[in-house]
């Protein structure tokens, strides 16, 4: 039986081949994400700001910080706990990548695994803690590899909630007050 594209995110086969578009995007936005910190750490002293347009500097500004937590601060001091999810994510990322067949979950696996890949490297090469750097006032400071597993966990999300819907739709309604 051949499962559309519309209906489920998976193949009926396992293609380890399709490995490659994961590792394009995934290395695309590791790459972006630690030239990205590698200037913010030559550039600036921790803790240090720099507002590229100073008119605006109240609502957007690079602050060189480490964050020992998750994504935009949250749970600090918890490094060693993000070493092993993101080992775990990555891992799981891996194993289901070639069964999907929805190129919109594909790039948002890539995104995902890009940023978690660019934050557990920072947090094995920084005593457990991450490089964030933007700062746009009224949020904690974060950085790409956070854009980008945010991006991939929404677009996810949508999609999944999208192809719930759909399966709703499809299901005929239950008869009420069957004893």
């Amino acid at each position: 039986m051949q499962v559309s594209n519309q209906a489920s995110p998976l193949t009926s086969s396992y293609n380890p081949q399709s490995l490659f578009s994961l590792i394009i995007v995934a290395g695309l936005i590791f790459g972006l994400d630690q030239f990205a910190k590698t200037m913010v750490v030559n550039s600036l002293a921790l803790y240090e700001s720099w507002a590229p347009i100073p008119a605006l500097e109240r609502i957007f500004r690079f602050t060189y910080i480490h964050n020992t937590g998750a994504a935009f601060g949250m749970f600090s001091k918890s490094g060693s706990v993000f070493v092993v999810v993101a080992i775990v994510v990555a891992a799981a990322i891996f194993y289901f990548y070639p069964l999907v067949s929805n190129w919109l979950v594909k790039l948002s696996l890539g995104l995902q695994l890009g940023g978690a890949m660019g934050n557990l490297w920072d947090r094995i090469f920084n005593n457990g803690a991450v490089i964030d750097y933007v700062d746009i006032g009224f949020w904690p400071i974060f950085n790409i590899a956070d854009i980008s597993i945010v991006t991939g966990v929404t677009i996810l999300a949508v999609w999944l909630w999208q192809l719930e819907a759909q399966a709703s739709k499809q299901q005929p309604p239950q008869a009420e007050g069957t004893d």
